[in-house]
């Protein structure tokens, strides 16, 4: 029988807890005989909730955890005083390897400053980044932000350490051969940038662990000009909060447009099909969470708002990523390769 793929899954976080994320914890075991799913938070609301829904009791279980650290908290403090947290709960699951991977909807803060301080980092790893997928016009339809809200005063040997992670996580995780590598800049040109791009550029240019490419202006990341985009989490986050806004803008204005008419709203029933597909590719929900890689175990953030699809597909995601062996690959190619260099 296949080994199962334990995943411990903050119940309490997130604007649609508890209802979305136990909806989307049983849609992942109902999809996956591998995953067993440890919902963590106040148990008699996850009870309740679990009574709605048909099935396999074994590959659920309850943990119950009083209190709830709240978005606006300050995460240190909420870290050390709410012990019986569900997110503090949950990362001892992993921490103590009764569990493979922590999945949250809640408090990136909080899950940050939880998934160094509880789970740990990798040792070598200097600091853990925030990575999610974003629409791109790639093979894959997708490329990796690295970093988008970890570490906002990156120094240049994280991002070295960012685009090695990134690499082993695209070509393992999303399938994506010898992935390209770009740093983000306001040019192409080696010349152009800060002090931090201008420092960082010639170390990925002399690293012969990752494809390098070069530098990627903004405009060229959604045509898919680097599968691992690499930058430090103050521009990552910029990036992704613009791609939200403008998707979001976009689709409500292609929307608003086929209604304006008559001959436009029959336009729209014709097109309709191939445009649902089309926005399909845009719809972040289906990529699951962002991984915080370089820690003892998986640690994955979803966002705030996250409905019961994207948190089935953040379980998921679990599951490829202990069977690609990530971490250990994370080990090799980013911490023993630096070790014998040195």
């Amino acid at each position: 029988m296949a080994e199962m793929v334990n995943v411990a899954v903050d119940a309490m976080g997130g604007d649609n807890a508890p209802a979305e994320i136990v909806k989307g914890a049983v849609e992942a075991v109902n999809e996956n005989r591998k995953v067993k799913v440890y919902l963590v938070g106040r148990e008699p609301v996850i009870r309740e909730e679990l009574s709605r829904y048909t099935y396999d009791a074994s590959q659920v279980e309850v943990v119950h955890a009083e209190e709830v650290i709240e978005m606006a908290e300050p995460p240190v403090m909420a870290i050390r005083r709410k012990k019986d947290s569900s997110i503090v709960k949950a990362m001892y699951l992993v921490k103590d390897k009764t569990c493979d991977a922590f999945v949250s909807a809640g408090s990136t803060g909080a899950v940050l400053v939880g998934g160094q301080v509880i789970v740990g980092r990798i040792r070598g790893v200097e600091r853990p980044p925030l990575a999610p997928l974003i629409p791109a016009d790639t093979e894959k339809g997708v490329s990796l932000l690295i970093d988008c809200g970890a570490n906002v005063d990156a120094r240049p040997s994280h991002l070295v350490q960012f685009a090695k992670m990134g690499s082993v996580y695209m070509e393992n995780v999303m399938g994506v051969k010898n992935p390209r590598v770009g740093i983000v800049n306001i040019g192409a040109e080696e010349e152009k940038g800060n002090a931090l791009v201008k420092e960082t550029f010639p170390l990925l240019k002399n690293c012969p662990d990752i494809h390098f490419i070069g530098s990627v202006e903004a405009r060229d990341i959604p045509a898919g000009a680097a599968d691992v985009v690499v930058c430090e989490a103050f521009v990552g986050n910029v990036i992704l909060k613009m791609y939200e806004g403008v998707g979001g803008v976009m689709i409500r204005k292609v929307k608003s447009g086929m209604m304006s008419s008559l001959r436009s709203k029959i336009g729209a029933l014709l097109v309709k099909p191939a445009l649902k597909q089309t926005l399909k590719a845009f719809d972040t929900e289906q990529y699951g969470g962002a991984p915080l890689l370089g820690l003892n175990g998986l640690v994955v953030k979803t966002h705030g708002s996250s409905k019961a699809v994207e948190i089935k597909n953040s379980i998921l995601q679990c599951v490829t990523f202990k069977d690609q062996r990530i971490n250990e690959k994370i080990r090799e190619k980013v911490v023993l390769e630096d070790q014998i260099k040195e």
